[in-house]
């Protein structure tokens, strides 16, 4: 059984500052995550469409820097690159926190699209130089979990805080957001200043020539199914809970949005509450299973959701989206701590920056592409279609796990590697 005091004491010093601060700073994260699309729409008085359209902006931008900041991580470093990304939060909710016009909006978004893109894969890559073996996929689904209490801790505050009524209650929470960013830069110009997080001495064959770019990386099998489960898992999974879930619970479930906002809320105290002792039942067996068993649980979850709609605004319905929330956040405590230590384990040092930033292109690929077929199924009316397309989707992530065990050594996949007896 694993639990918090063994994981905390497990954890070198730098691990322990990471970790840390990620509850804080999704805290203010969390505080205007829900509210952008409001903020933009009926605070400052943009349409709808064009609210809309610059959110999107967000995904756009960081799709297009995820790539180079992969090199950047590798060549620099994931330090320089976290303040870099750092950096272009806070100064894009500040703008975004006093922008009354579209291009400001613009701007800012696009700020906020540049830390998405380059934290993420220089954050993993970070974590990965500092823990190894079974304390990385454990830190792994710590940190979901704890980025899962701040964000619902910090839509809850602000829920209660921001009125559009009062525009300056939006202001204050997007600077209390952009305070909140001042942590981690902290933390890496202080206390771990030292900690670089790349390779002093990449291989020799390696070092200047194209052999250790993207496209050598692509060449291996294993990062190749790798990326397809990334993408189809993200598809079915975090690509609906903007669009998709809540707009088939409110359309063809008939419930009310009180109700959807206690389904997502109930799916983060699952993901919380369980986060250990999954990371216990799970320890030492191979993650493809692991993920595999997420894939029947997510299959479960959309059927749930989807007999809501055989009896909209029932018992069946509420019940159907709450047994959502639950059976996929269970499936979500499987999917964090094994998904990206494969990744990691997978990565060699010196290209780790590269492997991440893959990863986070398939995850952002996911995310932009769920919502835009949702969006067209429900808008025909094919809601049925969704949920078939959902539960055929997780029948697809588990032909590809077994694909993908078939391309992993036997310790990328979480199993110990038994040491022949002399």
């Amino acid at each position: 059984m694993i639990s918090l005091k063994s994981f905390w004491t497990a954890l070198p010093t730098e691990g322990r500052w990471l970790l840390s601060t990620v509850a804080v700073s999704t805290l203010g994260r969390g505080l205007v995550l829900p509210f952008t699309l409001i903020y933009l729409h009926e605070v400052r008085g943009f349409g709808l469409g064009l609210s809309g359209t610059l959110m999107a902006l967000i995904a756009v931008s960081a799709f297009v820097v995820t790539g180079p900041s992969g090199a950047l991580t590798d060549r620099y470093g994931a330090r320089v690159v976290m303040l870099g990304g750092q950096s272009a939060m806070v100064a894009g909710t500040i703008l975004l926190a006093f922008a009354t016009t579209p291009v400001a909006a613009a701007v800012a978004l696009l700020l906020l699209g540049v830390n998405f893109g380059a934290s993420w894969p220089a954050f993993n890559s970070l974590i990965a130089t500092v823990v190894e073996g079974e304390v990385r996929q454990q830190y792994f689904g710590v940190n979901f979990a704890l980025t899962n209490l701040g964000l619902g801790v910090g839509g809850i505050v602000g829920g209660l805080f921001a009125d559009v009524a009062r525009p300056e209650t939006f202001t204050t929470i997007y600077l209390a957001d952009a305070a909140s960013g001042l942590i981690p830069l902290a933390l890496f110009l202080g206390p771990l200043r030292h900690l670089h997080g790349r390779v002093l001495h990449p291989p020799r064959t390696l070092e200047a020539g194209r052999a250790g770019g993207y496209r050598t990386i692509l060449r291996s099998p294993a990062v190749r199914w790798l990326t397809l489960l990334t993408f189809v898992a993200t598809f079915i999974g975090y690509g609906q809970f903007e669009v998709g879930l809540p707009a088939f619970a409110r359309g063809e479930a008939g419930l009310s949005t009180e109700m959807i906002g206690l389904g997502f809320a109930l799916n983060t105290f699952v993901i919380v509450a369980f986060q250990f002792t999954v990371m216990g039942r799970i320890r030492g067996r191979r993650r493809t299973r692991v993920l595999a068993v997420m894939a029947l649980l997510w299959a479960a979850a959309w059927l749930l959701m989807g007999a809501g709609a055989l009896a909209p605004g029932s018992a069946l319905a509420i019940t159907g989206l709450l047994g959502f929330g639950i059976v996929f956040g269970v499936g979500e405590t499987l999917l964090q701590p094994t998904l990206p230590a494969i990744n990691n384990d997978l990565a060699a040092d010196h290209l780790r920056g590269r492997y991440n930033a893959l990863n986070a292109a398939a995850v952002q690929a996911g995310t932009v592409a769920g919502p835009v077929v949702a969006g067209l199924l429900l808008e025909h009316g094919q809601a049925g279609a969704l949920i078939g397309l959902m539960v055929l989707g997780c029948g697809a992530i588990a032909v590809v796990t077994g694909v993908l065990e078939r391309h992993l050594p036997v310790a990328v996949n979480g199993r110990a590697v038994a040491v022949p007896v002399r």
